[in-house]
Order: structure tokens, then C-alpha cells, then sequence
């Protein structure tokens, strides 16, 4: 396991992210030499991407990637997910030699749909038990880390930089409507394959710069609702916030970000009386929630991304448009790689929340 050295850079790690709202097709091409501009924002411990879209012959099937440091998790891995589901289609992800990506643990792709029998005596719907079994593998299962469980999207990520690890999955060859991506300068944590960015829990995926001091408290509490943190990174913690605030609890991406991002107190008292009465409302009732230290995320889901940054606005954010295209990042020198000339550019204010979304998301059904 490749860990960070002594020397530590707690404003490193991009973001970048791209979305054609039209629904139009993209490679990954992009992200690679977007996220190659903000090579200094890494040191080649961890970079990684999420496409959406990327997989439309199996897109009615759950697309588990996994890494495994043996035969021996695969064996038993493979024999939990018989037992659970039916198996459409299996390989190993294809990859290349890049030299700067070593120590590679075997990467295998799975496109699964729940056996009806067993979801029937679960009594759970379908994305929850999707997401138990997945926590189950992770948590249970010693040597396998599932990294990837949506539908018709998928996560490859690495220690190295990113766009080594972008050239190392063979991206040019995917085509998605949305990306993100990630260079990683671990802070506190060690540079493994499972700890890069982004972090994933069925189609839900997140990238994130900065350094959450409220990790042990968002831990705490996430926990006591399934959730298992065994990635050793405090980022892991945000992508299971986000999915039990929206998939379980129901909540708006907007109300989401008024949790995890929520006003102090002394702004919220200065607002409108309906926002003062939901925000009020949404502090009082997840408290455990709220992230604190600095960070920028952008995460990624079925038909959109959305850009969140701390309170503070301590991690720099820049969203553009083009025309049908949007893009979020660290930086806008990463957004002029790919595209010169922009209709809009713009910074959005501590703990806003900029949604882009498909035009017409009722078309991914």
C-alpha cells in the first residue's frame, strides 16, 4: 500500500465535472486533460473519474466494480453475489500498462439484477438491498472493496495522477452525457486504491477537496443507520450522508445542501420567514449532519451534478456554461483546456449549491 509521505499539502487535491445537458455523449478524453492542468494540485497518490451514461447496453442492471487483493476475496465474493444475484454479464475491466500506475490489485465488472426470490423475503425495495449487499461486501468480506453499484455509470479510480489513472482505464473509450474527476493529495489518510476519490454508493458519487473535521460526528451518527466507513478517508462519509438524506429521508439536493452546508444561525434569523422556517427545521433535525472544515464536492448522480462548497467558501469552486455544456472546478484554467470560450463563468457563494441537470431527465428511463 503506497501511503503519502511526510510532507503535507492540506489545500491539495481538483475537481473537475462536465455535463451536457442535452444528453449528448462524451468521452473521457475531456477529463483527462481538464484534470491534467491541476497536475500540481496532486502528488500521485490518488486520482479517479465517475462517467454517467456510460454503459446503455446494460443499463438496467446494477454495475459493480470491484477490486480484489486476491483470488481468495474474489472466490468469496463471487459466491456472495450468486446467492444474491442473477449475473447478466462479468469481466475484467479492461486497463493498460501506464507507468505512472503500479501495485494494481485485480479490477473486476459485474452487471447484476437482485434474484427475485431474495429481494421478495427481504422485505426491502430494490436499491436498499442493493446498497446492503454492497455495504456487506466492503465491511465483511477482507480483501474486497466494491467501489462502483449504480446503474448505467461507473467509477475508476487509482493511486497515481490522475490522468495517468485516466489513461491506465482506457477512459478515450467510454462515452458518457456527465463526468467527474479527481487528483487526490491525501491529508490525513493514507493513498491506497480505495481510498481515491470519487467515493460511490449505487449512483450517488462524490469528489471532494478539503479536509472534514467533523468526520468522527458524521461517522457517529451515519453508522447507527447501516452505514459501514471502511475506507479509512473522511470523504466516504459525505457520499453516505447524501444518500440517506435523499434516497431514505427524501430530502431535495437543495435541502441536502442546507444540512450538510447549513447557515450559521445568525444568517439564517436574517431570511425570509419560509426559508428561516426550513433551514431552522432542517438544523434542528439533522445536527449530526452538518460537515465542517473546508471542502468543495461535486457529486454526481442519475441526470445531474451538483457543486456544494463549505459555508466558509474556504476551497475555491468555479462553475461555467457553454451552450448546452456546464462544468464545475477547482479551477477555471481546467475548464479553458477543454473549452475556450464560455458564456458564463461565475464562483458561487459558500454553501449554495449549483444543480445542472439533464434537459429532459424522464429520457434515462
Amino acid at each position: 500500500m503506497l501511503k503519502e509521505g511526510t510532507f503535507r499539502n492540506p489545500s491539495g487535491c481538483a475537481v473537475v465535472g462536465v455535463i451536457d445537458r442535452s444528453g449528448g455523449l462524451m468521452s473521457g478524453e475531456g477529463m483527462i486533460e481538464a484534470i491534467e492542468v491541476m497536475h500540481d494540485r496532486s502528488n500521485g497518490l490518488g486520482g479517479g473519474f465517475a462517467g454517467y451514461g456510460i454503459y446503455p447496453h446494460y443499463k438496467d442492471f446494477y454495475a459493480f466494480h470491484l477490486f480484489y487483493d486476491g483470488k481468495k476475496a474474489q472466490t468469496e465474493t463471487e459466491e456472495f453475489i450468486c446467492r444474491h444475484f442473477e449475473i447478466v454479464y462479468s469481466s475484467e475491466i479492461q486497463t493498460r500498462k501506464v507507468a505512472g500506475v503500479t501495485d494494481e490489485p485485480l479490477i473486476f465488472r459485474y452487471f447484476l439484477a437482485p434474484l427475485p426470490q431474495k429481494l421478495s423475503r427481504s422485505h426491502l425495495d430494490e436499491r436498499e438491498y442493493v446498497a446492503r449487499c454492497v455495504n456487506r461486501i466492503n465491511a465483511q468480506i477482507d480483501g474486497a472493496y466494491v467501489f462502483s453499484s449504480g446503474k448505467n455509470m461507473g467509477i475508476f479510480k487509482g493511486v497515481g495522477y490522475p490522468e495517468d489513472v485516466g489513461r491506465f482505464y482506457r477512459l478515450e473509450e467510454y462515452a458518457g452525457y456527465a463526468w467527474t474527476c479527481h487528483g487526490r493529495y491525501p491529508t490525513n489518510t493514507p493513498g491506497w486504491w480505495g481510498g481515491s476519490h470519487p467515493f460511490g454508493l449505487l449512483d450517488f458519487s462524490v469528489v471532494h477537496n478539503g479536509e472534514i473535521s467533523s468526520y468522527d460526528a458524521n461517522r457517529r451518527y451515519i453508522e447507527m443507520f447501516g452505514y459501514k466507513c471502511t475506507l479509512h478517508t473522511d470523504t466516504e462519509v459525505i457520499t453516505y450522508i447524501i444518500d440517506y438524506l435523499v434516497r431514505r429521508r427524501g430530502l431535495t439536493l437543495e435541502e441536502t445542501a442546507h444540512v450538510i452546508a447549513a447557515s450559521f444561525w445568525s444568517t439564517i434569523a436574517g431570511k425570509e420567514e419560509s426559508a428561516r422556517e426550513q433551514e431552522t427545521l432542517l438544523r434542528r433535525m439533522f445536527p449530526s449532519l452538518l460537515v465542517t472544515g473546508p471542502f468543495s464536492i461535486i457529486l454526481g448522480y442519475t441526470g445531474g451534478l451538483m457543486a456544494l462548497g463549505d459555508r466558509l467558501k474556504l476551497r475555491s469552486t468555479v462553475c461555467a456554461e457553454k451552450g448546452d455544456l456546464a462544468y464545475i472546478s477547482s479551477e477555471e484554467s481546467a475548464i479553458r483546456r477543454i473549452q475556450p470560450s464560455l458564456d458564463r463563468v461565475f464562483a458561487p457563494a459558500g454553501g449554495e449549491p449549483v444543480i445542472y441537470e439533464l434537459y429532459d431527465k424522464g429520457g434515462l428511463a
